[in-house]
């Protein structure tokens, strides 16, 4: 070939320009067989033979003397008739036929030329033949022959056909439960079942998150980060005589991150990076989740080094033999598999597993001891800061107001974890562009957090106004409570209006971030939420079933106070709580101590519930106040509450506190100034 004609270059993707046949697949296979079974089956038959009618065969053959022999089919039910060699020449043969055949003897001697079926029963045959030769006394009888035709072909036929179906049944049932692509060979199919089913992300895959698209973890960053500079540079760690751990397990609750920091590792680390569920394991076939696991390894050594990232591990990754009635051994042959692989391979083989989970309790010992997973790394909801700069991220790309205050919204999010926060962002830019704004301004957002709360606002709910009326003193004996109690948190807003399915009014404040809580606090706490029931009982002298949630909460908390933290003196120091949850049928104390702790308990909410009555009875005008305020606007803010009941004693008191740390602070600092400058002169 000339270089200065060289050939067409032909995108593989693109085509050459020409159109495309119908790829030829395994299926064209299956369609040319059946076609040729059926085929035979319908259209097979002796090229000579031509069908007739019973009639013609009386009218046309039998009463001229035609007929050399008839042979009836018993268990077809038709008449083969052969004709005398002599009589092809009539004119009604040479027609049927389209030429002579008795010049073809040979060919015809001894072969049945016409097959017609009984119009009747074989029996009904006989009869109208003799109903033929009584008719016509000269015509002489002809041979008679009963047979059978054997039947090789129809049973056959019948097998090839049923066993063809079974097959292609089985393959697209092992193809549904597998995944896989035509002809069985995808991830899924027939004969890849015991294959993994990993999504590989190698150095050249794109994936768009990287470890800036992840904040307010800052700490399990680093750790992760750490993790990636190992296989990185293995040396600069090697060097000194150190290790590279073998795995990192992922702890939080659910929507903390954990998913987003794999990928985000997938992402950042220039190695392959294997990712897969804990679920993937799981087949109804005994022993195929070990397989997948040992396919797993030997295609991550391959590739070595890599990241194996194995999400909700808790799938398979359960305490064994916990109790015979929850044990499944197909999970569990699984788990020692993995606990087999893990600690298989060499330290130095630069294959890191990473796995997440939100419940690390349930979690086999085995897999959490150092060796195969080194490290845990807790991910837990963020705080303030880590909930601004959560913030931050998911307003890129959304229009904000320049008023928008982040800290403050991020103060009115307590407890809300990153994907919270996400669908908060996308909540109120989705309720901003239906009012027609421009811009997602504050209103917007705290309408959010209202709905993701207390889910969507039922503006046409009617609620009758005796049952209003008992909402609204309901929700105001909350905020009064928590107005008043020095342990409570902080009151951000109080509304009547209906939302979900349930929630015909409710009560949102500020819980501080701590993470220790006294015995004050929590009876605090309990009297906080015990004050709708209370103002209902003051205010209308009955009580209502809307404290239902409330209830549970207060005894929430105070089974938690005598059986968990051993805040009794009668139950004493000791705590029945069993995080494993292993004695799941048995209690871990006697009837006795289970009676004493039910009296304990139903003390406690009593001495709050009285103390509550004592403190809205002392503040019953207040209550009125803010009753009535929201029977007519709905909803009260903060500064609302403030206007009418004065402002929180004990904020002012807080306030006081802080100043004084300042100024004592500052003090210590000019002092500390102070001897560094003098201790600079003497010096000099």
């Amino acid at each position: 070939m000339s270089k200065n004609n060289p050939l067409p270059k032909i995108n593989p993707e693109k085509g050459d320009g020409q159109k495309k046949g119908p790829k030829f697949t395994i299926y064209w296979i299956y369609a040319i067989i059946a076609i040729v079974l059926l085929s035979m089956q319908f259209f097979k038959m002796p090229p000579d033979l031509a069908p007739t009618s019973q009639q013609e065969y009386f009218d046309q053959m039998l009463i001229p003397g035609d007929v050399q022999k008839i042979e009836i089919v018993k268990n077809k039910e038709r008449v083969r008739v052969y004709i005398k060699p002599e009589r092809l020449s009539k004119d009604f043969y040479v027609t049927k036929f389209k030429k002579d055949l008795s010049k073809e003897k040979g060919k015809i001697q001894n072969a049945p030329l016409f097959e017609f079926e009984l119009t009747g029963d074989v029996k009904n045959f006989k009869d109208d033949l003799k109903e033929v030769y009584a008719a016509h006394p000269e015509l002489a009888r002809v041979p008679e022959k009963a047979v059978t035709d054997p039947e090789w072909f129809g049973p056959i036929f019948n097998t090839i056909i049923s066993l063809l179906f079974i097959v292609a049944v089985w393959v697209l049932l092992m193809r549904k439960m597998g995944g896989g692509g035509p002809g069985g060979g995808g991830p899924g199919g027939i004969f890849n079942i015991g294959k993994s089913k990993a999504t590989l992300f190698d150095k050249g895959a794109k994936v768009n998150i990287t470890f800036a698209d992840v904040a307010g973890l800052d700490e399990a960053k680093v750790e992760v980060m750490e993790i990636v500079d190992f296989l990185k540079q293995p040396k600069k760690y090697t060097s000194l005589g150190g290790k590279i751990p073998k795995g990192a397990l992922l702890v939080g609750p659910p929507g903390t991150g954990k998913t987003l920091l794999a990928k985000a590792m997938a992402g950042e680390a220039q190695v392959p990076f294997f990712s897969l569920s804990g679920s993937d394991f799981v087949e109804m076939f005994v022993g195929v989740g070990a397989s997948r696991v040992r396919d797993l390894f030997k295609q991550a050594r391959e590739k070595a080094p890599c990241i194996i990232f194995i999400d909700e591990i808790d799938a398979i990754g359960r305490a064994r033999g916990r109790n015979a009635i929850m044990s499944n051994d197909e999970r569990e042959n699984t788990l020692n598999q993995l606990l087999v692989e893990m600690d298989g391979f060499g330290g130095d083989t630069g294959i890191i597993i990473l796995a997440a989970t939100n419940r690390p309790d349930v979690l086999d010992s085995a897999l959490l001891r150092p060796g195969r997973f080194d490290r845990q790394i807790s991910i837990d909801k963020p705080d303030v800061k880590g909930r601004e700069a959560i913030l931050k991220v998911h307003l890129g790309p959304i229009k904000v107001s320049e008023t928008l205050d982040l800290h403050k919204l991020a103060e009115q999010t307590p407890g809300f974890a990153g994907a919270d926060i996400a669908n908060v962002c996308n909540e109120a830019a989705l309720i901003a562009a239906r009012k027609g704004k421009e811009a997602v301004d504050m209103s917007d957002f705290q309408d959010a957090i209202d709905r993701v709360i207390g889910g969507l606002e039922k503006k046409n709910k009617i609620i009758a106004p005796h049952e209003k009326s008992i909402i609204a003193y309901h929700e105001a004996g909350h905020a009064v409570c928590g107005w008043f109690l020095e342990h409570a948190y902080p009151l951000l807003k109080v509304t009547i209006v209906p939302r979900g399915t349930a929630a015909l009014g409710y009560a949102q404040y500020t819980p501080t971030e701590q993470y220790l809580y006294n015995t004050d606090q929590l009876m605090d706490q309990i009297c906080m939420t015990l004050g709708g029931r209370a103002a209902e009982e003051i205010f209308f002298g009955k009580i209502s079933t809307g404290a239902a949630n409330d209830l549970q909460q207060i005894t929430r908390i105070a089974y938690s106070m005598v059986t968990a933290y051993g805040m009794n003196k009668k139950v004493g120091n000791v705590s029945f709580y069993d995080p494993s949850q292993e004695n799941t049928f048995t209690k871990p104390y006697s009837e006795e101590t289970g009676k004493i702790i039910d009296e304990e308990v139903r003390g406690i909410i009593d001495e709050a519930y009285q103390r509550t009555l004592d403190l809205l009875t002392e503040k019953k005008g207040e209550v009125e106040k803010l009753a009535k305020e929201l029977l007519e606007k709905e909803v009260l803010h903060k500064s609302d509450v403030e206007t009418l009941i004065g402002k929180r004693p004990f904020e002012e008191k807080k306030l006081l506190e802080v100043e004084a740390e300042n100024t004592a602070a500052a003090e210590k600092l000019a002092a500390e100034k102070l001897a560094a400058d003098q201790q600079h002169d003497t010096n000099a």
